[in-house]
């Protein structure tokens, strides 16, 4: 009994003396834990591995200045692979670590396989480049995206394919959230606007031939491809277009806007394509976003391969915002982003919220692939 007093008024004394002469209680809390999820690994790995190194860069900036209220900033990676399956494992992993938040992920199917369980344990996940209309619709306040919507994106689309001067479309998704919607965004739109949709259809994302498909495409006559999957599929296509002599234009969503759409159809093949997506790397603006991308290219010697890692930085940094404003709580968190938060300065413009969790704004440009493999703006 003796020994447990002697204990106990032990701690008490050491208690009092740290309030006395101030011990600082941040170096009792540790770092502040937040999330980056992405496909590291995968068919979508160069975009987690740019989301990785650009939150990576910002985190250490962050830190040389003192971190957040004084407590250092420690990035925990959940590598999702680009699969909803896996991204469950990866988000139930995060939790354990005791994230605050989790920047990311990208792929809209893979963020609706986490989302709930990011809401139930009460972590904030803002999305990077998941865009599907249907994310922000569940009502879910910890939920937030610094990337626009497929609705904003469908119209943009729809208008650019009327603005080329294209009357007959053939519109090609791969089944995924994201591509699906988009297709339907783009195709209402279309009827309203006397663009004749010719062909509708899915293809198989991951296959290495999708000659029978471009076959019946063609077909069916259209002036011009709307596909609105992602990088890999559709390098092949143009490439595979290219291999059956044939040159009918072709138009993405922003899941194209990647540097390895060209690795993959070829200079030649990918030559004239056209894209709508949120400005690239070489043509965001502004004094923060270029003092990251000189770091970027002086440690990796390259730009990020496309622009979403570049918003998984955007999401980094209103998290950081929100806990040195709010502290680490999840709904304290979401409660400073939904209604403190106004006109942040990102890398990528003024960021807001709206009580969705969807960024205001539109940020949408045309882009088409020049002969040299370059990315312009239109």
């Amino acid at each position: 009994m003796r020994n447990t007093l002697t204990l106990t008024l032990a701690s008490l004394a050491a208690a009092g003396l740290a309030l006395l002469f101030g011990a600082p209680a941040q170096a009792q809390e540790g770092p502040v834990k937040i999330g980056l999820m992405g496909p590291i690994t995968g068919q979508w790995a160069s975009e987690g591995q740019d989301m990785l190194n650009v939150v990576n860069i910002m985190a250490e900036e962050l830190n040389s200045q003192g971190g957040i209220n004084g407590r250092q900033v420690e990035i925990v990676v959940g590598d999702d692979g680009g699969n909803p399956k896996t991204a469950a494992l990866a988000a139930q992993r995060l939790i354990s670590e005791g994230v605050s938040a989790v920047v990311g992920t990208y792929g809209s199917s893979v963020t609706a396989s986490v989302q709930d369980i990011y809401d139930e344990a009460g972590v904030v996940q803002v999305a990077t480049g998941s865009t599907s209309i249907a994310l922000s619709e569940k009502g879910l306040k910890l939920f937030f995206r610094t990337c626009p919507r497929d609705d904003e994106q469908g119209r943009f689309l729809a208008a650019s394919v009327k603005s080329l001067g294209f009357t007959k479309a053939a519109i090609v998704h791969d089944n995924t959230s994201y591509a699906k919607g988009l297709a339907d965004e783009a195709r209402a739109i279309f009827r309203e606007s006397g663009v004749s949709e010719v062909f509708y259809d899915a293809i198989t994302p991951g296959d290495r031939d999708y000659t029978a498909t471009i076959t019946k495409i063609r077909a069916a006559g259209p002036d011009v491809i709307v596909f609105t999957g992602y990088y890999p599929e559709a390098g092949l296509i143009l490439r595979q277009k290219k291999e059956m002599n044939w040159d009918v234009p072709m138009i993405g969503g922003d899941a194209t806007n990647n540097v390895a759409l060209v690795e993959g159809a070829g200079n030649e093949a990918a030559a004239g394509y056209y894209f709508v997506s949120p400005p690239g790397p070489s043509d965001i603006k502004g004094e923060k976003a270029q003092k990251l991308l000189d770091t970027y290219r002086a440690r990796h010697d390259a730009l990020p391969s496309s622009v979403w890692s570049i918003l998984a930085g955007d999401a980094f940094s209103v998290i950081a915002d929100a806990v040195k404003a709010s502290g680490t709580e999840g709904a304290a968190i979401a409660g400073y982003l939904h209604t403190g938060l106004k006109d942040y300065v990102g890398l990528t413009g003024p960021i807001s919220f709206n009580e969705k969790g969807d960024r205001i704004g539109d940020v949408y440009s045309l882009y088409q692939v020049e002969a040299d493999g370059k990315f312009a703006l239109k």
